[in-house]
């Protein structure tokens, strides 16, 4: 199991415009065979601030998922709506439950 924690922080003119290429690359990604789970959050309180979720089979797998045009589309925008580079934290799960 990989799951990767990104952080994200959008220009604030920006962040209306990466929160929808940051929706649809979460519905292309949750259709994606070897994903477990993919939240896109937002901060209610700074709104330009976005951390994303992803918990995948393998690392196979969201190889794979880096190969998606949602992926690429997504990534294509970081370029332009980011303050920043994006920040990835990798994780193994000593708890995990899904239903």
């Amino acid at each position: 199991m990989k799951i990767v924690i990104v952080y994200l922080e959008a220009k604030p003119e920006k962040a209306e415009e990466f929160a929808e290429i940051s929706r649809l690359n979460h519905e292309g990604s949750v259709k994606e065979e070897g994903c477990i789970r993919f939240d896109v959050l937002r901060n209610k309180e700074e709104p330009n601030k976005f951390v994303l979720y992803e918990v995948w089979e393998s690392e196979e797998a969201l190889a794979r998922h880096k190969t998606t045009q949602h992926f690429l589309n997504w990534d294509a925008a970081n370029a332009t709506c980011l303050v920043r580079p994006r920040y990835r934290d990798s994780y193994d799960a000593v708890g995990f439950t899904t239903k």
